[in-house]
């Protein structure tokens, strides 16, 4: 049974999540503040995915999310946040997120996105098979899911490994906003397209020599992006 941390001060609320994973299926761990929840991903290393509340008493979401992070962890992470300011979704991915849902929400809505994203950092069986691609500076390895550039290894999310392999298995060509979405996040993701832009420029960061003047993930004006090596 895969486990969740379930991060939310409002007890009615992180009630109603914790019901809704137990009935699919899934373990909740439950936690009302930053440092609690901190303190459950120390006893519970197996935790696949985290729900992170943003507007917390002590340490917010987006603080939670930035230390997971920064631990070299590769675990789904979800932010729930009461606000639909487009700055508090940006900051959320931008933290190393890898999705948000925008309270109130319902439980199939919620449970949709658990699911999705869970399938989305599975490993496929045929990527066991395929040892390595790789492009320029960069060796992509599909067993491990890590990525090196000049013989150093790069720490990525789950989302910014998939972006790579999605690039790295077509250079030269353009691909979409939209393509890129389905690809990675998948057909039934109900997010918005800015979700790429995103985690693209996140991506950049840790990849590019200068984010502002990309070497190798450069954008198609009005289309979407493309990997030039």
């Amino acid at each position: 049974m895969k486990k969740i941390l379930v991060l939310e001060d409002e007890a009615n609320i992180r009630s109603f999540v914790v019901i809704n994973l137990r009935r699919s299926g899934y373990e909740p761990i439950e936690a009302e503040t930053g440092a609690m929840a901190l303190e459950k991903l120390k006893v519970n290393p197996d935790i696949c995915l985290a729900l992170l509340d943003v507007m917390l008493p002590d340490i917010d979401g987006f603080e939670v999310c930035r230390r997971i992070r920064a631990s070299g962890s590769k675990m789904g992470i979800i932010m729930l946040t009461a606000k639909s300011q487009e700055i508090d979704k940006v900051t959320g991915l931008m933290t190393g997120a890898d999705d948000y849902v925008t309270k109130p929400f319902s439980p199939a809505e919620l449970t949709a996105r658990v699911d999705a994203l869970i399938r989305r950092l599975g490993v496929d069986e045929d990527e066991r098979s395929t040892a390595e691609i790789s492009s320029g500076p960069f060796v992509l390895n599909t067993r491990n899911r890590t990525l090196e550039k000049n013989g150093q290894r790069l720490k990525l999310t789950q989302i910014e490994y998939l972006l790579m392999k999605l690039f790295m298995e077509n250079p030269g060509k353009a691909l979409s906003r939209e393509e890129i979405l389905t690809a990675v996040w998948g057909g039934d993701f109900s997010g918005e397209l800015k979700t790429v832009d995103v985690n693209i420029r996140r991506l950049r960061i840790k990849i590019e020599s200068d984010a502002t003047e990309p070497e190798y993930l450069t954008t198609v004006w009005g289309y979407g992006y493309k990997w030039g090596y």
